[in-house]
């Protein structure tokens, strides 16, 4: 895809996120939008991180001289994105606290969880706006005790859904599988996201 054609705007504060965007080969502004997502429930977690992604980029639009992008030659595209953890059918976001996180890593070893993670695409220029959501299924071996000391003591549990990243050191051994790809468990799928910035387009 020509990424010259067009500027990238991505919504997110997350490092993982900016990485995985760089690594895909594009170049891009950042801007975080401040949400109240304890505010937005939905029934289903695909529909629960659409409407979080929606609302990223509602909030990042009121802070946009929208009108600026309509008479610029380029579109200028807008990346917003969420996540969650499902455990047993339930929906899991960040960890209030790491009683929490502990408990939440406890559940996971020797079981399975699955992220659901949404990609959402708003074209400035055009108003056109794309989204999908990915899933992906995540099975553990048994995690020691002290590891899941370690790792709430980190304190990084805390940022992240669920509590929970494979890609981390300590959690690395004790994946045994993924159904589906790392850069979706990590916030960003890069498929998904090239697929939805050429429809956007």
């Amino acid at each position: 895809m020509d990424a010259s054609s067009f500027k990238i705007i991505l919504g997110s504060s997350s490092v993982a996120r900016r990485k995985i965007l760089s690594e895909m080969g594009y170049l891009f502004t950042i801007m975080t939008a401040d949400i109240d997502e304890k505010s937005i429930r939905k029934e289903t977690p695909e529909d629960l991180v659409m409407a979080l992604a929606e609302a990223k980029a509602e909030a990042i639009l009121q802070r946009l001289p929208v009108d600026d992008y309509l008479k610029e030659a380029e579109p200028t595209l807008l990346i917003t994105s969420d996540q969650v953890v499902v455990y047993e059918g339930v929906i899991r976001e960040k960890p209030t606290s790491k009683e929490e996180a502990r408990q939440f890593l406890k559940d996971y070893s020797g079981r399975h969880a699955a992220t659901v993670g949404s990609v959402l695409v708003t074209n400035l220029k055009t108003g056109l706006r794309k989204g999908d959501s990915d899933r992906v299924e995540i099975y553990f071996n048994e995690i020691p005790d002290e590891i899941i000391e370690k790792l709430v003591d980190e304190g990084i549990t805390l940022n992240v859904a669920g509590g929970l990243i494979i890609e981390h050191p300590l959690v690395l051994p004790f994946v045994k599988e993924v159904v589906g790809t790392t850069d979706s468990v990590m916030g960003l799928p890069k498929a998904l996201t090239e697929k939805l910035l050429k429809e956007a387009l």
